[in-house]
């Protein structure tokens, strides 16, 4: 059976695809995406987040067979749908890492593109390989992975549609971190566990502050950071780091 579930321990919640052989994006497990993105956004005991598909692959894409029977006038209604569950994890209020093994493609991509951060496993491929197919990337490739990587290297994937191996990956930028296949999740988790100790209302404050103002002017990004800013000092988590690092030095506060 087709799953995603949600699996929290110690702070951490791992968002699982589950869809033996390649975690193929079909419209029940985008709806299951949003669903919990949603739900890790609101549990008090998540307090950041992993994306993962497993040790063999992320995601190899959108389901082919399921949308060659989609007319334009369902995809018009699908693609909706499509997007706001990838919005739905890249507006997820904590810190949310992909941990990328095998393929990510297509849908598999573009979903590594809506965390904050990306640790690929050293025999992982990447890429964006809609226009093989005479389509474009719908779930938000053409937006996301030119803010990431610039506007001609993403061009570059989009209009070849070829795969890069980790290693370019990293050198473009498309990932963050490569390790050996067999730590991907290990070290993704040390990531998100070192995060899940930390500060969650400035960390979300953060996340924030970024995202809005890479949609906007300097003079508004810069108006939300100030915004922001200014709201944390009514937290508890300021008046612990503030006092913590007057009385024992820098890094050694606890947060809520």
């Amino acid at each position: 059976m087709a799953t995603v579930n949600l699996e929290v321990s110690d702070g951490v919640g791992t968002i699982r695809l589950d869809r033996p052989p390649m975690n193929a994006l079909n419209a029940s497990i985008q709806d299951r995406l949003r669903e919990l993105a949603g739900e890790a956004g609101r549990r008090d005991d998540v307090r950041a987040v992993i994306l993962y598909g497993g040790e063999k692959v992320f995601a190899a894409g959108a389901d082919i067979k399921e949308m060659r029977d989609m007319d334009h006038a369902a995809m018009v209604l699908r693609s909706r749908a499509l997007q706001e569950a990838f919005t739905a994890v890249a507006r997820i209020p904590k810190p949310v890492v992909a941990a990328v093994t095998g393929y990510a493609l297509g849908g598999g991509c573009e979903l590594t593109l809506c965390a904050d951060y990306r640790i690929a496993a050293d025999n992982a491929k990447l890429g964006q390989p809609e226009i093989l197919l005479g389509l474009i990337p719908g779930a938000g490739g053409t937006q996301r992975l030119a803010r990431l990587i610039g506007p001609s290297r993403a061009k570059d994937l989009i209009f070849t549609g070829r795969q890069v191996r980790a290693d370019e990956a990293l050198a473009i930028g498309l990932v963050d971190r490569v390790v050996p296949a067999a730590e991907v999740y290990e070290q993704a988790h040390a990531w998100a566990a070192k995060l899940a100790q930390g500060p969650a209302l400035a960390l979300r404050a953060a996340k924030e502050s970024v995202d809005a103002g890479l949609e906007t002017d300097l003079e508004t990004g810069l108006a939300i950071e100030r915004t922001w800013f200014a709201s944390l000092f009514a937290t508890e988590d300021r008046e612990r780091g503030m006092r913590s690092f007057v009385e024992d030095g820098p890094g050694k506060a606890t947060f809520l």
